[in-house]
């Protein structure tokens, strides 16, 4: 295949977790935002899209337009329930005949190449791109050898057989995309990726929802007092995303001041997730066990303009999560002028500078923490400064810019994709029926 060729139709998979999904609890989350923005994008670059994902309940519509050139469909694959990730690899079969099934129904080349987000989607894309000669573009979002590195307190690792899966996918894929360079540098020193087949293409935000807005506003509509210090957590609550740090943290700042527990909000908006299932209430639990389950206020996942507001409402948003491979909430509150506190791992080492939109902690313990929180609580027109510093750092990521990136990695996967692959029989096998 030679020429500039883009492509005119893309399929994508997201085989655990639906586009149509309310991110923030359960299986969706970050990954979520970015298969439904991009995919939206892409279109408006007039690329249809279509989106393969489990079925999860027997009312879901066959299909469902999204946006303008932009469908998601339900394939019906085991029982009619949201599975756990770790069960998912089960229906792995079911889900693949389905997709064949249906590719099966269109004019033959209906699909000029697959997008698969996740190793269980790569591995569907995986046989599919094979069978039909097209190529494979997969987006690990979360890789296991990299969680594996720094696992909370308690949590267990990854297992070896999702660690093998992930390689097999990297040795299949025409092309790998990353959110940042550090995580393309870990595709090529911890899974043996070939450099020339990995892309960087970091996730957007979306700057009209995502903007700053009056403070007082925002409190008013969530029901904060007006001179409050609110803290946010928003994402999934499991031990991977740390949200006891942050509780933690609040613990000891009423410690060192008593009087600031009448004014403190520690808001946490999510649901329980992925090995936080095992022990839904384990955070309330701890807000008792430290006394300040008067401070901490729990909020199930909202919708995107809902959670714009708790983001302008808050003084700062903390994300101290273990591992991210980007981190979008960090993105999604300097949009909406909110500093970020973040953990210096992976790629919120990208989505926040340092001392420009938030600042970066090289630490999870929650004492490090609390001086880091009470220095910008402390000081306003720091707080400020960060805040000018989240706006503009945001900007340079929206959506357009990252769906015209992924349209220029789409077109070097055509130019480069030979006629008539097999499917490889071993790591890094891949022989041309041609050959």
């Amino acid at each position: 295949m030679s020429g500039t060729r883009t492509p005119r139709r893309v399929m994508m998979l997201s085989v655990h977790t639906s586009p149509l999904d309310q991110p923030g609890g359960g299986n969706a989350g970050g990954m979520n935002v970015y298969v439904v923005e991009l995919a939206r994008r892409l279109a408006g670059l007039g690329v249809q899209v279509e989106v393969f994902t489990r079925a999860t309940a027997a009312e879901q519509p066959p299909v469902v337009e999204t946006a303008p050139g932009v469908l998601v469909r339900h394939v019906a694959a085991g029982p009619y329930e949201l599975l756990p990730v770790a069960e998912v690899p089960a229906q792995l079969c079911a889900f693949t005949s389905g997709v064949l099934r249906a590719e099966a129904k269109r004019p033959p080349g209906s699909y000029d190449l697959v997008h698969s987000h996740y190793w269980l989607s790569g591995h569907v894309g995986w046989l599919a791109t094979s069978r039909w000669g097209v190529p494979l573009v997969h987006s690990m979002h979360t890789m296991s050898k990299v969680k594996n590195l720094s696992l909370a307190d308690g949590e267990q690792p990854e297992p070896r057989e999702r660690e093998l899966g992930e390689e097999q996918v990297v040795a299949a894929a025409d092309m790998l995309v990353a959110s940042t360079d550090d995580e393309a540098a870990q595709l090529v020193e911890l899974y043996g990726a070939d450099p020339a087949r990995v892309a960087t293409v970091p996730p957007g935000v979306d700057l009209d929802v995502f903007a700053p807005g009056p403070a007082a506003a925002a409190r008013s509509r969530l029901g904060l007092p007006a001179d409050a210090v609110v803290l946010l957590f928003a994402g999934r609550i499991q031990p991977l995303k740390a949200p006891d740090v942050l509780v933690r943290a609040a613990s000891l700042l009423v410690a060192r001041d008593p009087g600031l527990r009448e004014r403190l909000v520690v808001a946490v908006v999510g649901g329980p997730s992925g090995s936080g299932m095992a022990e839904p209430h384990a955070l309330t639990r701890l807000a008792d066990r430290l006394d300040i389950a008067d401070v901490v206020r729990f909020e199930p996942p909202v919708d995107q303009r809902e959670l714009a507001d708790w983001y302008r409402a808050a003084d700062l948003t903390a994300v101290p999560s273990y591992s991210e491979s980007f981190g979008l909430v960090a993105l999604e509150s300097q949009a909406c002028g909110t500093p970020v506190v973040a953990a210096a791992v992976g790629g919120l080492r990208t989505a926040v500078a340092h001392d420009v939109s938030g600042l970066l902690v090289d630490s999870h313990d929650p004492a490090v923490w609390a001086d880091a929180v009470a220095g910008l609580i402390g000081d306003r027109d720091r707080l400020r400064r960060l805040a000018t510093g989240a706006v503009a750092h945001a900007a340079e990521f929206g959506w357009d810019a990252t769906a015209a990136r992924m349209l220029d990695v789409y077109t070097t996967a055509l130019r480069h994709r030979p006629e008539g692959y097999a499917i490889p029989r071993t790591l890094g096998d891949r022989r041309s029926l041609n050959a």
